[in-house]
């Protein structure tokens, strides 16, 4: 687990400075700091910074290079089955220096090239540059767990774990203003694209060959070719099959040098992996759980009877909102991007308290988007209903004031063609509500638009998948991002079972009869089914919220964040943006006066204005606790 970066160039006479490459890879020291090299050679630079998990000797040491020389690898990952696959290779004929997974992954790419991709179940981003050929090769995992980063600069292509690593390169961080809307509505860009001018990411199960100044992207894996490989042959007793893949893939996550726990809150998902992991784990498993003050938002006494009944070794934290305005700048920093989660500062918070105890944690992120969990979806299970129910439901429910999931509903219906309700799905802020800020959705989310294409070809006439198949392209890669992010912040490595792609293919070949079989009335009945005899009572029937943080309340009373709120108007991008400043006014008077219409808007409007001051404008983080005085400068 490491934070990897690079530069090459097709002019060898390019000057790759050393100090230049140090920033970039010091930048990010936090992902590494048990180790740190560079590799140097004419129009080639590497760099890593190592978080030893496997191998903690110096013969893990990165850059690392084949024995004749010609590849050398920067890695950042687990790659969970490198144990059989360095008996593949040592049948082969080939040796080891070291007991690590990169040396595996260098190895199988000097023996199969870019098919190795396919044989390794693991989360990575690495980059091989092979010598001979003058060629870079960077892959990234199926789902995205592991994050990549690059841009052009002049003649040379630049890559890193982080967004921040090019910039000390010379990139310039520049707000690319034509992601405002895909910023308000959800919150992340999805696809390709960053908020930044000229950074881009590289797609999750995608590779990059560079070559003589020239790049080819490849799509290396698709869960809808998976699919159709695989629906056609189910298993016979889906119950069995989960409990086992299942297990299989919480067990591969447990390989480590290094001491391993788990992240807990109540829910059915990290409870699941804290229950499989303490099941199998030979000694006493620690647990992490973020603790609120507001008893409705407190997930810790059901926390503490999955740790009860497992034995964990159960430690907890609370957050003072006194300190939530400080932590926001630290996360956005690490981040690089606007905060896109409640909870992003939490995870970071819990992680940096899980670090004297351990080096990795297992989480449940991945459960909803797999097993269709989130309460958003339920209303797409019925698509006749919903057709039946777009011409009356809005005008009923502003006729009898109706609140909450039923409004919600009504919004998301009077959108149009239930497409919409799957496209804006993951959404709390739709375009209409734009015009309360006195701008215009013009439509720009091109890259969901393909991935619902795909999800629709995937799932004829079935929405509710063709949701589940979007998140796992989009939302969720928001929310792998804020886990690495927050989790490698604390220099912690984050491992997520509901990921392997055994699950992940498994059950999106699973027919949607199948998958929700049980009780209609629950989400994720496969797991309750198969897990579900391991968990507290209390556990199964708690009711699902996610992790959920108290935000509208702390923006209006935690002194630091409503100045702040009432500041929107004059910070930078607000006031500079394609916004009417006289509106935005009019909805931060409302908001602090208590109007909860537009809580969402206001909110992300607040992590976009505290990125762009933190990462763009560069503000110290000592300072921001000021935000009157020198947020609006």
């Amino acid at each position: 687990m490491c934070g990897i970066c690079g530069i090459v160039s097709r002019d060898l006479s390019f000057p790759v400075a050393e100090p230049v490459l140090l920033q970039m890879r010091d930048a990010m020291t936090h992902r590494g700091p048990d180790d740190a090299g560079v590799y140097r050679q004419p129009g080639i630079a590497l760099g890593s910074r190592r978080l030893a998990i496997l191998d903690l000797s110096e013969r893990g040491h990165m850059p690392m290079g084949t024995v004749d020389g010609r590849y050398w690898i920067v890695y950042n990952g687990e790659v969970y089955n490198y144990l059989e696959l360095r008996s593949h290779l040592v049948s082969r004929g080939y040796s080891f220096r070291s007991d690590s997974d990169t040396e595996v992954v260098l190895n199988l790419y000097a023996a199969e090239g870019p098919a190795m991709l396919e044989r390794l179940n693991g989360m990575f981003a690495f980059a091989i540059w092979d010598s001979q050929e003058r060629e870079l090769f960077i892959g990234r995992d199926r789902l995205g767990v592991k994050p990549l980063f690059y841009a052009i600069n002049g003649d040379a292509l630049y890559f890193a774990s982080e967004e921040k690593a090019l910039f000390v390169a010379g990139v310039t961080p520049s707000f690319d203003v034509e992601t405002w809307q895909e910023l308000l509505c959800f919150r992340y860009v999805a696809g390709e694209r960053t908020p930044y001018v000229g950074v881009r990411r590289l797609l999750p199960g995608h590779y990059l060959l560079w070559k003589d100044g020239r790049i080819r992207i490849k799509r290396w894996w698709s869960l809808a070719e998976r699919v159709r490989a695989q629906r056609d042959d189910p298993p016979r007793d889906p119950i069995r099959w989960f409990q086992e893949t299942f297990d299989s893939a919480v067990n591969l996550r447990r390989i480590s040098d290094v001491p391993v726990g788990v992240l807990l809150s109540g829910g059915l998902d990290s409870s699941s992996v804290a229950a499989s992991l303490a099941l199998q784990s030979e000694s006493q498993v620690a647990s992490f759980t973020v603790r609120f003050s507001e008893p409705e938002y407190d997930e810790g006494p059901v926390a503490q009877k999955v740790a009860d009944l497992w034995r964990l070794r159960y430690h907890d934290l609370l957050v003072s909102p006194d300190e939530i305005l400080d932590r926001l700048c630290h996360a956005t920093r690490l981040n690089d991007e606007p905060l896109a989660h409640g909870a992003d500062l939490y995870l970071w918070a819990i992680s940096r308290y899980a670090k004297p105890f351990v080096t990795v944690l297992l989480s449940g992120e991945g459960g909803d988007e797999t097993m269709g969990g989130y309460i958003r979806y339920q209303p797409l299970r019925y698509p006749r209903l919903l057709n039946a129910s777009r011409p009356v439901l809005p005008g009923l429910v502003s006729a009898l004031n109706l609140n909450g999931r039923w409004q919600k509903l009504s919004r998301f219906l009077a959108l149009g063609p239930t497409n919409q309700f799957v496209l804006y799905n993951s959404s709390d802020v739709l375009p209409p509500d734009l015009e309360a800020l006195g701008m215009r959705a013009t439509g720009g989310v091109v890259y969901r638009e393909q991935v619902l294409e795909e999800a629709q070809a995937l799932y004829p006439d079935e929405p509710f998948r063709q949701a589940m198949y979007s998140d796992l392209h989009t939302f969720l890669c928001s929310i792998l991002d804020r886990n690495d992010r927050m989790t490698m912040g604390a220099s912690i490595e984050c491992r997520v079972p509901f990921l392997d792609y055994r699950l992940v293919e498994g059950l999106a070949s699973l027919s949607t009869s199948t998958l929700l079989d049980g009780d209609r009335r629950l989400t994720k009945n496969l797991l309750r089914r198969s897990i579900g005899n391991r968990l507290p009572q209390r556990t199964i029937g708690h009711r699902k919220w996610g992790f959920g943080v108290p935000w509208s309340q702390y923006l209006r009373k935690v002194k630091d964040l409503c100045t702040l709120v009432n500041d929107l108007p004059d910070l930078e991008p607000v006031a500079s943006g394609p916004l009417d400043r006289s509106r935005v006014r009019r909805l931060v008077d409302n908001f602090i006066r208590g109007d909860r219409e537009h809580e969402e808007l206001i909110r992300q409007l607040v992590m976009i204005a505290i990125w762009y001051r933190t990462c763009i404008a560069d503000t110290p983080l000592n300072h921001m606790h000021r935000p009157t005085t020198l947020l609006s400068q």
